[in-house]
């Protein structure tokens, strides 16, 4: 079983959660021998223009994959002309702001950006759903001790890849 607590790379979730979404589950990426690599965190909630969306927010090393998976590309980083054009949204965590960049990908918003030398991946579905990130996303680390958050669960996502 996947335990955030034991991740190498930060745990990211939106918090305050947007309204009416909740927690759809987790992913890791790794192995015994080098550790959990990728982390994603899967989110469900209401699009901002109507219907259901999905939302996965994946942190990991250079060279993993699992966000340009999950982006529908096939190579395992944002790829050629990444970060030429200006950032589109942005991130925060703690005191510091960070720029993603979106990433083009048929049938979903895709924005990916650096966040302490990791790969910060934010895929929504449906594409409209990425109105989301008008708004900075605030995330916190999930290892971080001393946080109580009373997380609330959904229905686990089809989105994340199978254990």
């Amino acid at each position: 079983m996947y335990r955030p607590g034991t991740a190498g790379v930060p745990v990211w979730l939106p918090w305050p959660l947007p309204l009416g979404w909740l927690v759809a589950g987790f992913a890791g990426a790794g192995d015994e021998r080098t550790g959990v690599r990728a982390c994603a965190v899967a989110l469900a909630g209401p699009n901002p223009l109507g219907g259901p969306a999905d939302m996965v927010v994946v942190a990991e090393e250079p060279g993993i994959g699992l966000g340009a998976a999950l982006a529908g590309l096939d190579s395992v980083d944002p790829g050629a002309g990444f970060g030429s054009a200006p950032p589109i949204a942005t991130a925060s965590f703690g005191k510091h702001d960070f720029p993603l960049w979106q990433v083009d990908s048929p049938g979903r918003a895709v924005f990916a950006g650096e966040v302490q030398g990791r790969w910060l991946w934010v895929v929504l579905w449906p594409d409209t759903a990425g109105t989301l990130l008008v708004e900075p996303l605030a995330l916190r680390d999930l290892r971080d001790p001393g946080q109580d958050l009373d997380l609330p669960f959904g229905a686990a996502s089809p989105r994340l890849p199978a254990p």
